[in-house]
This record gives structure tokens, C-alpha cells and sequence, in this order.
């Protein structure tokens, strides 16, 4: 079956640039309810309102970049109002960050412990537990949308927000299946919906400085990249237990569940940390790191499109929950006029100097020791390494030989920088203060979630992947299909209109 022709969308394509993407219609920006007949229409149809005069400046970007700030209103620019589904765990920080310079107006999540800190620090804020009774109840009174929940729901709280016309922020990994990565990407691009995903390295200095350096050549042409990481820092493997207990009161557990189709007992074992660790609802290692340590990798290097992985060095596991260790291996065909790309990436890995199976880079110098803590990202060109000694892309980048390094320094810093990490990008783009975010998910979100995935993919079939972006599918297995595209539940199946 060709996804991209599915029941729910007939047009899951590859994202184009975005020069060639359409312009959006009126009718698209109207309102779509979701399950409420009190629906209105997002934009009032005549007059301009206030969110219609926010998002017609992020289309007016480079104008109002150019010329006094038309925004400001007083000191600074005029608030946003955010909406915040997930309160806990990653959603604390994003909540805050997003916060700075605009106004919390709601808040949504499925355990009242985990939103009680937010709910005494934004006391204004309106709470729910469903995310879809918010955006039906306060859509009009909503400006922008963040998504800081377990993986599994990233996809349903995104979605219902953007048939709404609203920009969303969605942590890392944007999804947990490779055809939701997909929809989500093809729906910001056919409704010019600004969006970003919540891998903050995006946003750093290194990362940027990353991208600078490889495009200038300082290296030479890369032809292998290697990250890894000290994940999974949770229970995974084979039987992990997650024994059944009472639902708590503060916990509207058929609410966590969401989409998935298995039934799940409740389990302390499961929410709220160590989801991460089961197929259903987390993305295991590469799910959670990848997204972070592949991206200056993916950005610099353009590694969109077809590709092959494998997995190896892989440790027990079962239909439950993905393994301990794994290595995965991609290969990048030529690009572009740049030649092919290995990629190796590494999970489980506790002391890359002294870990069992562990693939050290063979262009790495054999008396250099890998010092990341959490993981590093390395790059092998024909003329040099590049190592950024973290995943996230904090540090700046170490040259070898050391003789790179004053090359290296007359490269010049041409990629805007961001202040205040992928949520106050996303809203300086919606303000039409700056350009589109990095991490959209267009252009980098989904594919480079599409291609973690897919390493997953490799990883549950034991099996060679042979990628095919256009057709989203594993070539010659059709056994992949279940897991590019999950069954929903019922009631959950998701609405593209």
C-alpha cells in the first residue's frame, strides 16, 4: 500500500522547499471543529483581528525585519497567548521559556501532580485535562500551541491544533510513528502554519557554528558521522515489568493512553518517566537523543531522502519494549555533489573508551579519548575531525588536527542566532520579527524524525532497511507497514480535514 495514499491523507508526500510551497488558501484558515457545534470561525471576516494581523506578520517577515518593528506595542512586542499541553517533565522548561514576553492563558495535562507547579505559577491560566475540550472551549482565545507530553500524543494534541490554524511547538521526537511525522510535516506546509520542534540544540551556538564550518569545508567533504549516547536511562529490554495498580486520582490514565490501540493497564512502571522505554508509547534511545545528536549532522549535510539501515550489537528485546544497546548504521547516497555518508549511531554506550562492541571512528586519532558525558557527535572529513563534544551542540566544536582550528576561526558566522531557545524562535517567526525556525517541520522536523524512526524499524525487524521517502516505505517489506502506521483507537483515528 502506497501511504501516501491513505483513508486519512491523499497528498503524504516528500516536504518541498519551501519556494514551491503553495499558497495557503482562505478557506483553510477557518476554524475546524473538532467535536463541539459551538465552532467559530478563527479569523472574523471582516476587519483584521488581532491573531489575523500576528500571523499575516510572520508571512511579512523580511519586511518588517527591514523597517521599524509595526508590532510593538509600548516597549516591546505585543503578548502571544499560549496554550500548554503537558505540564510536567520537559513541559516546566517550555512552558517557561515561552512564557518570557507573552501570556499563559491555558494548561492542560492528564496528572494533576505534574501540573501543579505551573497551575500555582500561572494562576490565571484555565486547566483541563483534555486537550481537545481546551482548543474547542478557548481556540479563539489562543495565539500559539505547545505539545510537552509522552511521545505517543504528541501527534493528537499537534494535529487538533493545527486544524485550528495555530502554531504548535512539539518536543522532541516530533512523533513516535514515521506516517504521523509525515502528515504533521505536510500539514504545515499546505496551511503555512509556522511551527518547531523542541530540540533546543537547534538553537545553539554550537550547533550553528557546526553547520558554518562543515559548509566552508574545513574538513574537507565528510564522509562519516558518528554519535552516541549513554541512553536509555530508563527500563528497556526484555520483560520489564509494569505491574498493574489503582488509576490514582490525579491521573486520568484513558486520557495518557490517547491513540493507542493496546490495552495498558496503569503502571507507575509506565507513566510518568519510564514510557519512554515501550514502543507504544515512547521511541526508545534513538526516539529520544537522535532528534538532538543527529540534527547538526542532518542540517549541514542535507541528509533528506532515500537511504539504507541496519542495526547491529543489538541486545534483547521484545514486542513491549525496545533494547538496551543497539548500533544502527545508515548510509547516505551522493547529494548534490557530496559524496556518500555513513552514519553510525550508538546507544547504551556508558564509556565509548572502554565499552564493549563499542564502533570507534577509524579516522579518529587512536591516542584521542572521547570525553562526552552524555554522548558527543563526531564528524570524519577527507582533510579532518570534527567533534562537538556533547549531543546537544552546547560546546563549540574541537578541530583535528589543531591546525584547523585558525581555518576554522575565519569562517564567518552567516546563520542568524537565536535567544531564548525553539519557542521564542517560533514566536518571533508568528510575530514576523524573524525567519522561519530551524526546526520546522517541514524541512527538518519530520524527516529528521522519519530517519531515527526508521532506525527503529531496523531495529524491531532485524532486518536491512532499504528507505523510500517518496513512497514513505521500507522496500520489498511489507511487514514495515505496521509500524510506519499505527492502528488507532477507537475514537482517536485521526481527522485530516
Amino acid at each position: 500500500m502506497d501511504l501516501r495514499k491513505c483513508d486519512f491523507c491523499s497528498k503524504i508526500s516528500t516536504p518541498r522547499p519551501q519556494s514551491e510551497l503553495p499558497t495557503t488558501p482562505a478557506n483553510l484558515m477557518k476554524k475546524t471543529r473538532i467535536h463541539s457545534p459551538r465552532s467559530k470561525p478563527l479569523f472574523q471576516t471582516s476587519g483584521m483581528t488581532r491573531r489575523h494581523f500576528i500571523h499575516t506578520g510572520a508571512a511579512a517577515s523580511a519586511a518588517l525585519m527591514a523597517g521599524p518593528n509595526i508590532l510593538r506595542a509600548g516597549d516591546g512586542p505585543e503578548p502571544l497567548r499560549v496554550a500548554a499541553i503537558g505540564c510536567g517533565g520537559k513541559g516546566n522548561s517550555d512552558i517557561d521559556e515561552i512564557a518570557r514576553g507573552n501570556v499563559v492563558r491555558a494548561l492542560c495535562d492528564i496528572d494533576d501532580n505534574m501540573a501543579a507547579n505551573k497551575r500555582e505559577q500561572y494562576p490565571d491560566a484555565r486547566y483541563f485535562h483534555d486537550f481537545r475540550e481546551m482548543l474547542d472551549t478557548m481556540g479563539d482565545e489562543i495565539d500559539v500551541v505547545t505539545v510537552s507530553t509522552a511521545d505517543h500524543s504528541h501527534f493528537p494534541a499537534a494535529l487538533a491544533a493545527m486544524r485550528l490554524g495555530k502554531p504548535v511547538f512539539v518536543q522532541k521526537p516530533l512523533t513516535n510513528t514515521i506516517w504521523e511525522a509525515r502528515v504533521l510535516a505536510n500539514m504545515a506546509a499546505q496551511r503555512g502554519i509556522p511551527t518547531v520542534m523542541g530540540n533546543q540544540g537547534a538553537t545553539f551556538e554550537g550547533t550553528r557554528r557546526i553547520k558554518e564550518i562543515l559548509n566552508a569545508g574545513v574538513i574537507g567533504d565528510v564522509v562519516e558521522v558518528h554519535c552516541y549516547t549513554n541512553r536509555p536511562i530508563w527500563p528497556q529490554g526484555r520483560d520489564v515489568a509494569t505491574p498493574g495498580a489503582a488509576v490514582p486520582d490525579h491521573v486520568k490514565w484513558d486520557l495518557f493512553l490517547a491513540q493507542v490501540a493496546t490495552e495498558w493497564e496503569y503502571s507507575p512502571e509506565i507513566h510518568p518517566f519510564k514510557w519512554r522505554g515501550f514502543w507504544d508509547f515512547g521511541s526508545g534511545a534513538i526516539g529520544d537523543i537522535a532528534c538532538h545528536a543527529m540534527h547538526a549532522g542532518f542540517w549541514a549535510l542535507d541528509l533528506r531522502g532515500d537511504f539504507t539501515v541496519e542495526a547491529e550489537n543489538v541486545s534483547e528485546f521484545d514486542e513491549r519494549s525496545f533494547p538496551e544497546r543497539s548500533a544502527v548504521i545508515y548510509h547516505f547516497p551522493e547529494r548534490n555533489g557530496r559524496p556518500p555518508i555513513k552514519l553510525v549511531w550508538q546507544d547504551g554506550v556508558k564509556d565509548p573508551n572502554n565499552h564493549p562492541g563499542f564502533i570507534r571512528p577509524e579516522g579518529l586519532p587512536s591516542d584521542y579519548n572521547l570525553r562526552g558525558q552524555d554522548g558527543e557527535q563526531i564528524f570524519i572529513g577527507t582533510e579532518g575531525v570534527l567533534i562537538a563534544p556533547d549531543i546537544y551542540g552546547r560546546a563549540a566544536p574541537i578541530l583535528l588536527p589543531e591546525s584547523l582550528e585558525a581555518k576554522a576561526s575565519e569562517v564567518p558566522r552567516s546563520i542568524p542566532r537565536v535567544r531564548g531557545g525553539p519557542t521564542q524562535e517560533l514566536c518571533a517567526a508568528i510575530r514576523g520579527e524573524g525567519p522561519k525556525p530551524v526546526s520546522n517541520f517541514e524541512d527538518v522536523a519530520a524527516p529528521l524524525t522519519e530517519m531515527s524512526l526508521a532506525g527503529n524499524l531496523a531495529i524491531h525487524l532485524a532486518q536491512k532497511i532499504d528507505w523510500d521517502s517518496d513512497a514513505l516505505e521500507a522496500r520489498n517489506l511489507p511487514e514495515a507497514k505496521s509500524l510506519i502506521k499505527r492502528e488507532y483507537r477507537d475514537g482517536w483515528e485521526p481527522d485530516l480535514s
